[in-house]
């Protein structure tokens, strides 16, 4: 039976229109400077039109949250922990944004997001093995058996929602409903409707204020105020955007699409670390190769990775499909072993970033690629050749594959596989040093220009090298054998050498047993959308 989204008639008093329109317009002046196009300066009934929904209570729907097949045995230990202890102590407690989001999809949920209305003193006064983070936006980390639960507070506001209604506060409309008016003020400071929802497992309610439902229904991701104004906010929230549409198989709303467009350089504005830290949510929780299409889209990947964006540049022009592109093959097999709930380090996906450089300046006979590959999973040279010389098969990656150089014997296919290891190490450079890396472009002489940045730290370079030391040094002395074949996915989020080896190994053996076309991020779509049609009405 289809879940049924009531409408929220039976948990809202009327409000008071007059108090509500006085709010909105006294807010929207704030905002009257924010440009929809660059250079453009919105009209006040413009962005009266986007918003004023927000403000409707007959668009607050709440859903029986069992009804839509969400269990409270999908929520973490930890997780419920922490929530039966806020209600224990009197505080309502929710779970919030994203894990709700991904419940409703029949998705395990990367991690659990909590809001109270509980201070961060409270919290942190009744749980004892947690600390306040951040300064923007603090929340509360708090340990429960070694795993880290975030909470937040009702009671913070976000700096920039503050200077917004710093003279301009209201009092709560008349007749509304307090707990309703607080969860409704939360979800206007998010950033994307899908991630509005609030979840009560006490109560078994879900309730929606934002139209977050809707834009599930239609698999849309959307801003929760005006895009242009989001993204001036935020714009990590640019690079969020995508990340949730390449996950979930969702298309960016008109707004959203012409916002990112205009705004897509103002991504330069963040620090590296949290360039790096978004970069690796798109690449190592299982959507890397949907995550690359869309920055090539919106002309993000030139700035993040400039030479990789310059190297799909000129393959699209000539090949039919990406997914028959080495690079975008690579990411696929990459997203077929990693998962929201089961991510690798950044070490994973920047080692295959290094290799496939490393091809492309210096292409390799496929046997050579084989065995560099069966080497790193099987751990031993012997295995190693001896798997590759039974599978090699001829595909035809261009630039990045050679045609074969004729019978190679043992010592000469070492040799060939220690000077690759040796191209990789090399590689790296491109990735950590900025003259190397416009060394590198000038072999795309007409997308050259590039904006040249740097997020890998010569540390996070010199770590990726010390997966092929063995391999270039000495490789008849490589013994890494393991006793089991399943990948310890603990060990690879915590970038364990050893694990990051044997699925770098598999991830090249997958992309070189076949180059035929396939659609990975029809996956992604293929689960969701049956899923949500069962959902909504």
């Amino acid at each position: 039976m289809a879940a049924k989204i009531s409408p929220r008639k039976e948990h809202f008093a009327s409000p008071s229109p007059l108090s509500l329109i006085q709010k909105l317009v006294l807010q929207l002046k704030r905002w009257n400077h924010t440009s929809s196009r660059e250079g453009e300066v919105v009209p006040l009934r413009d962005v009266a039109t986007v918003r004023e929904g927000s403000y409707d209570p007959s668009t607050w729907k709440s859903l029986d949250s069992r009804r839509a097949g969400i269990r409270n045995s999908d929520i973490s230990s930890p997780t419920w922990t922490v929530l039966k202890i806020l209600q224990h102590k009197g505080f309502d407690a929710y779970l919030v944004g994203g894990c709700v989001r991904d419940m409703l999809l029949k998705r395990k949920p990367k991690d659990f997001d909590i809001v109270t209305t509980a201070s961060l003193r409270q919290i942190k006064k009744n749980f004892h093995r947690s600390r306040i983070m951040g300064r923007l936006f603090p929340i509360c980390h708090v340990e429960i058996r070694g795993s880290i639960v975030e909470v937040s507070s009702f009671g913070t506001t976000h700096r920039n929602v503050k200077e917004r209604e710093a003279t301009h506060s209201s009092p709560i409309a008349t007749n509304c409903d307090e707990k309703d008016f607080i969860r409704w003020k939360n979800c206007m400071e998010r950033d994307f409707t899908i991630n509005g929802l609030f979840y009560d497992p006490f109560k078994n309610i879900i309730y929606d204020y934002i139209n977050g439902m809707k834009d599930l229904r239609t698999c849309k991701v959307r801003t929760v105020i005006p895009a242009h104004l989001s993204f001036s906010e935020d714009s990590a929230r640019i690079l969020r955007g995508l990340r949730i549409a390449a996950r979930l198989g969702l298309q960016c709303s008109s707004d959203v699409t012409t916002a990112i467009h205009d705004l897509s350089s103002s991504i330069m504005n963040l620090n590296k670390s949290r360039l790096m830290m978004e970069l690796n949510f798109m690449l190592a929780y299982g959507a890397a190769e949907p995550s690359i299409r869309l920055l090539q889209k919106f002309k993000l990947l030139e700035i993040l990775l400039p030479f990789h964006a310059a190297y799909l540049a000129e393959q699209t022009s000539h090949q039919p499909t990406q997914s028959s592109i080495m690079l975008m093959k690579l990411f696929s097999n990459l997203d077929k072993v990693l998962s929201a709930d089961r991510p690798s380090d950044c070490n994973l996906w920047l080692a295959l970033l290094a290799f496939h450089l490393a091809l492309v300046d210096h292409p390799q006979d496929a046997l050579v690629v084989w065995t560099f590959a069966s080497i790193l999973f099987h751990g031993i040279w012997t295995k190693g050749v001896q798997f590759a010389r039974e599978n090699v098969i001829d595909v035809t990656f261009a630039p990045e594959i050679s045609a074969p150089s004729g019978t190679k014997s043992n010592e000469s296919l070492l040799e060939d596989v220690s000077h690759l290891a040796s191209l990789v190490k090399s590689s790296l450079s491109s990735l950590t040093n900025t003259d190397a890396l416009r060394q590198s472009m000038t072999r795309y002489p007409k997308l050259a220009s590039c904006f040249c940045l740097i997020l890998v730290s010569e540390k996070m370079g010199n770590n990726i090298a010390k997966l092929f030391d063995e391999l270039e040094k000495d490789i008849k002395s490589y013994d890494k054998q393991r006793q089991k074949c399943e990948i310890d996915y603990e060990l690879l989020k915590k970038g364990d050498q050893d694990e990051t080896r044997f699925v770098l190994g598999k991830i090249i053996m997958d992309t070189m047993r076949t180059n035929l076309a396939t659609e990975p991020s029809a996956k992604v779509t293929g689960k969701s959308s049956p899923l949500l049609s069962k959902l909504f009405i």
